[in-house]
């Protein structure tokens, strides 16, 4: 395994995180949720594999996810062996410095420990100052109860703004972002990775195979997760056309190094800068296939092939307002 930094942190974390969306009661979030001793069993082999970075989030599968991750943790390593990030947004309150405070302390006892090394805001809140947010972040701080902050989907001059805000104040900045990214899906590229860099931010991307487009030649499989996963068919049934030239070219290219396509859709993160992706597998085997791509390195020719067909996409990750209260999926009404 190979590791990094987050941001300009002193936290160690593998260049990979686990994704613990996939952990969590089925029917509560998705159909495809893999049960407790399912999720136990993804985050020993990430562990015997040298994996120490387990993400999860307060409204993934109604605070199960939280709950199955801390219970496997717990049981499989030391709590200062491992990185544990979780996240705040989609509940009561949205990012008021009320709800930070409430939901940091559900959090903390789903997971069963006493700080967290990671705390993300899950989006952008519209309804809350950024002074009123970022302050009740650094109260987390200060407190010990969270180690460092981190951001998700939005746009480049939001998190811009907030950024500016914790330096002006004096209080922590964001050090991760986790954003939407991967070879079908690159409109970050034109300014919030830029403005991630400028800060010394680093990037943590989620849907790294695009829900497992980038992993077979194929748009769709007969899996569980292919056939009920609406928020994925959200995300990219619109493009598909499109999308499909790039699927081939990572599939030519698979098979000119003799790997899996999901090596090659990784090792092109890697070449562009990404500290450490999010693997969301629901297959203790599909993180032996992630260790492996750390080993490709893609040549500037062939990351070059790879991105030529890319056309722009909607925007699918940052949002343009809050959306209904109780929502957990958020869904285009119109996705194609």
């Amino acid at each position: 395994m190979e590791y990094t930094h987050l941001g300009q942190t002193d936290i160690r974390v593998s260049k990979m995180c686990v994704g613990a969306m996939s952990f969590g009661k089925a029917g509560t979030m998705h159909q495809w949720s893999l049960d407790e001793d399912a999720s136990a069993a993804i985050v020993k082999h990430a562990l015997d594999l040298g994996i120490n970075f387990f993400d999860t989030a307060n409204g993934y599968s109604a605070g199960t996810s939280e709950e199955y991750l801390g219970k496997a943790l717990k049981r499989y390593a030391k709590r200062e062996d491992v990185v544990i990030s979780s996240k705040v947004y989609f509940n009561e309150g949205r990012l008021s410095r009320e709800a930070i405070h409430r939901e940091i302390d559900g959090t903390l006892k789903r997971l069963g420990t006493d700080y967290l090394d990671l705390y993300i805001i899950h989006r952008f809140d519209y309804e809350h100052p950024i002074e009123e947010t970022m302050e009740a972040l650094n109260d987390l701080v200060k407190a010990g109860k969270v180690r460092a902050l981190g951001a998700s989907a939005m746009y480049g001059y939001q998190f811009h703004n907030m950024q500016i805000v914790a330096r002006d104040h004096g209080w922590t900045p964001f050090s991760v972002m986790q954003n939407h990214y991967n070879l079908l899906y690159r409109e970050d590229e034109r300014e919030l990775i830029p403005v991630c860099r400028q800060f010394g931010v680093s990037l943590m991307p989620y849907s790294p195979l695009a829900a497992g487009h980038l992993c077979r030649p194929t748009w769709d499989s007969d899996s569980i997760r292919s056939r009920t996963d609406v928020a994925a068919k959200n995300k990219y049934d619109r493009a598909e056309e499109d999308d499909m030239k790039i699927i081939a070219r990572v599939h030519e290219l698979s098979e000119k190094y003799g790997v899996a396509m999901s090596e090659i859709a990784l090792a092109w993160l890697w070449a562009k800068g990404v500290e450490t992706p999010i693997i969301g597998a629901t297959k203790a085997s599909h993180f032996d296939s992630a260790v492996k791509a750390l080993g490709i390195k893609l040549t500037a020719d062939d990351v070059a092939y790879l991105e030529e067909p890319y056309t722009p996409h909607t925007i699918v990750g940052a949002i343009d307002k809050n959306p209904p209260a109780g929502t957990i999926v958020l869904l285009d009404k119109n996705p194609k």
